[in-house]
């Protein structure tokens, strides 16, 4: 199959090539075929190629990685604004969900955590900051801390999978209900590596008051990539 000159651009009509072969084709992950390998079965140019890839890069379908080429992006994370752990949203789009431990310790809270808990400025809560990976691949940074008076032990149990679930099913403290404020931030020198973005990318920050009924029980600050997360809402009119 050989691009033809038309109204439409070649690197337009190889762009549609290569993100139909991504959608049906190949799996995230798997890697495109190479510049060379595109020129000769479409017969178009080295610089054709690289635009309708790099324009695949940008919109978040491709990733590069230096020295190993080119492959299919991890498939974003869709939340519709319900309350759900990541591990239950990543399972609902069939996305192996994973985290790497950055932090685990009982220490005094700051003032704001304290405030949400009932507690007195300083007293020891659960602080939990975890990596959050789908099919290996970072999509967030979770900073957590967790209501000590209610979960004491928390960090006796296996905190890489989801914590909602161990809330539920060994204190009884499912969240029931969650106030969630989303706002835009930049990736910091800490946070940049981590999710393997540029010092400076955009990301999307959600900070998350949630409760168990009557009881505070959780209050996260998490940073998404923006390439790898969506929020969709339907809003109706009054």
């Amino acid at each position: 199959m050989r691009i033809s000159d038309g109204p439409v651009p070649k690197h337009a009509q190889l762009r549609l090539i290569l993100e139909q072969m991504c959608d049906e084709e190949l799996s995230p992950g798997d890697p495109i075929p190479g510049e060379r390998a595109l020129e000769e079965t479409y017969g178009v140019s080295r610089i054709t190629v690289r635009r309708a890839i790099g324009d695949l890069v940008a919109a978040g379908k491709l990733r590069r990685i230096r020295g190993k080429g080119t492959f299919v992006a991890p498939s974003p994370l869709v939340s519709h604004l319900h309350l759900a752990s990541f591990s239950d949203e990543m399972e609902a789009q069939k996305v192996q969900a994973s985290s790497t431990i950055l932090l685990a310790e009982r220490a005094p809270a700051p003032a704001q955590v304290s405030d949400f808990f009932g507690t007195d400025p300083g007293t020891p809560h659960i602080h939990l900051r975890r990596l959050r990976l789908g099919d290996g691949e970072p999509y967030a940074i979770d900073d957590a801390w967790y209501n000590a008076t209610l979960v004491p032990d928390l960090l006796d149990h296996d905190v890489d999978t989801s914590v909602y679930t161990l809330l539920e099913q060994d204190y009884g403290l499912g969240v029931t209900e969650a106030d969630q404020t989303v706002t835009a931030v930049n990736a910091g020198e800490s946070d940049a590596p981590l999710l393997d973005v540029p010092p400076g990318a955009a990301l999307l920050h959600i900070l998350r008051h949630a409760r168990s009924g009557p009881h505070n029980i959780e209050l996260c600050a998490s940073v998404y990539r923006t390439d790898r997360y969506r929020l969709n809402a339907r809003v109706g009119r009054p």
